[in-house]
């Protein structure tokens, strides 16, 4: 019985460490934050504002077909260089080499007529614009 007791004091130590290293883990290379939440039942910046999906983006391609005049009118969700993919969420590369959040393979982006928080204008519009949801 007294060589049991020196076993279980000499893991004592290498248990902690474990412990400890697997906590460390958790927290290692984990992603920011989600780049929108879920508010009033749609997508929502950072800045509270409504997210949209475009019809004419194919989902999962890591593309965004809305360039040019159209991304005036509907700016893209920015996502920096060091932001990566984390579950739901993807980065694409647009036409002229910027980032945008995707959420389920669509791109994100805002409608420049929304002028307040929860606004939602841009639901609907031409009948391929609308609000994302989670």
């Amino acid at each position: 019985m007294n060589r049991k007791i020196p076993f279980f004091c000499a893991l004592a130590p290498i248990a902690a460490l474990v412990a400890g290293c697997a906590g460390y883990g958790s927290s290692y290379g984990t992603h920011a934050a989600a780049p929108a939440t879920a508010a009033g039942g749609v997508l929502a910046g950072a800045n509270g504002m409504t997210l949209y999906v475009f019809d004419r983006d194919t989902a999962g391609s890591g593309k965004s077909v809305c360039n040019g005049p159209c991304a005036a009118n509907w700016p893209p969700l920015a996502a920096a260089t060091a932001d990566a993919a984390s579950g739901d969420w993807s980065v694409v590369t647009r036409d002229d080499g910027t980032r945008q959040w995707a959420y389920k393979g669509r791109p994100l982006y805002y409608w420049a007529k929304d002028a307040k928080p929860g606004d939602k204008t841009g639901d609907g519009v031409n009948g391929v614009w609308h609000a994302a949801t989670p």
